[in-house]
């Protein structure tokens, strides 16, 4: 990932977790529940890091949930944590200062924890949009009939055409924010950082929203399947071999074992992480590991396969996906895959930035048939699930 050198020419992220979520009804706010199998926070935090021009992540907490936050983000260290206030408004421009007070930024983009499912398309969107504007947030039609109640009986209709619905992240000139937020009136508070930037003078304009960034607020959000997001659920499969060659490193998960012999490959020839990269790619329909990585490329010989596995997740990433599980067999007369399979599950996990149980390892052997029943090579096989 690249990184802008001057502080001031950065683009930040400031995730806006500080609420305690009374309305969804938890036993944890709500930023910490588990959606989509993982805390809900933690989809913003990956998404937008993930991000090729999103150099720094920050979120807002309330004062002592931040050894929650350190837990459901565990093992990520991509992001700063600001103690929020009593209002949206205080705890935004609490970030806005500590941002500042680190040496400022270009861009920020104001996201809200609870829009979990952000795709890099939005992101995309809003940071084109203020190459020629300072203010950019995202918007959706309305596409029901809207009305005014009145004394819980219907008033009038609404003419739907005049109204959007607005959502996160939501991209700012940094100076021109943090001087609204700096002059908003004594008292005053807004639901988003647009109305305080209009407010301030400023234009704000539109792009494209995505019905995939709902806001998670009511109980009946976070009750099961029917209230996720439609996301497609995909499966890829991978398979490779690499020849047993004596004077070679054996390196398999990106482990290394010690053995008599080693894979001999282009790269360092982890085959099991070659079969998990054809499997991630194949989620996507992206083809397979030699259309991204071609053996006659001198640039890849020797080179780390978990470069090609953070390659095809980054792509995933890029399409809104999130990583559920990845499943791998290993087949082998030799090594013993046991005594390593809890190192080489933990070394994939954090490869992925996913749960080690979201890792499965297995191993067996051919019964002396074949190429590796002779102790001629290994082979793996690997299969991922992710959502789109």
């Amino acid at each position: 990932m690249i990184r802008a050198s001057i502080p001031s020419d950065k683009n930040h992220a400031l995730i806006v977790a500080a609420g305690v979520g009374a309305r969804a009804g938890l036993d944890v706010p709500k930023q910490f529940e588990t959606v989509g199998g993982l805390p809900m926070i933690r989809h913003s935090v990956e998404r937008l890091f993930s991000h090729p021009d999103i150099d720094q992540i920050w979120i807002v907490v309330a004062a002592g949930q931040e050894e929650q936050l350190n837990q459901a983000l565990a093992p990520l260290s991509c992001y700063k944590i600001v103690i929020g206030g009593a209002t949206r408004q205080q705890s935004v421009y609490n970030g806005l200062v500590a941002i500042r007070q680190a040496g400022g930024a270009r861009n920020i983009l104001v996201h809200d924890a609870a829009r979990p499912f952000v795709s890099h398309q939005v992101i995309d969107r809003v940071l084109d949009k203020l190459k020629n504007t300072a203010g950019a947030i995202p918007v959706l039609p309305s596409v029901d009939t809207m009305v005014q109640i009145c004394d819980d009986q219907l008033d009038r209709t609404v003419d739907r055409n005049s109204l959007w619905r607005v959502q996160t992240p939501q991209a700012f000139d940094f100076l021109k924010l943090i001087d609204a937020h700096e002059n908003i009136a004594a008292g005053q508070d807004a639901s988003d950082d647009a109305q305080i930037f209009k407010a301030a003078g400023h234009i704000v304009s539109i792009v494209e929203g995505d019905e995939a960034l709902k806001k998670y607020t009511l109980p009946a959000d976070f009750g099961g399947k029917e209230s996720e997001p439609m996301r497609q659920i995909r499966t890829g499969m991978g398979y490779d071999v690499h020849r047993l060659a004596a004077g070679e490193e054996l390196w398999l998960g990106g482990v290394k074992i010690e053995h008599d012999k080693g894979l001999s490959g282009h790269s360092d020839a982890d085959v099991l992480l070659h079969a998990l990269t054809d499997a991630l790619l194949g989620t996507i329909a992206a083809g397979d590991i030699g259309d991204h990585f071609p053996p006659s490329d001198p640039q890849w010989r020797g080179v780390a396969s978990a470069r090609f596995v953070e390659h095809a997740a980054a792509l995933i990433a890029e399409k809104g996906g999130i990583i559920h599980n990845v499943d791998m067999t290993v087949i082998c007369e030799a090594p013993k895959i046991k005594p390593h399979r809890e190192t080489i599950q933990r070394k994939i996990a954090e490869i992925l930035s996913i749960a080690p149980d979201q890792v499965s390892i297995k191993a067996t052997t051919t019964e002396g048939l074949g190429f590796t029943g002779r102790g001629e090579g290994v082979a793996a096989q690997a299969i991922a699930t992710v959502s789109l």
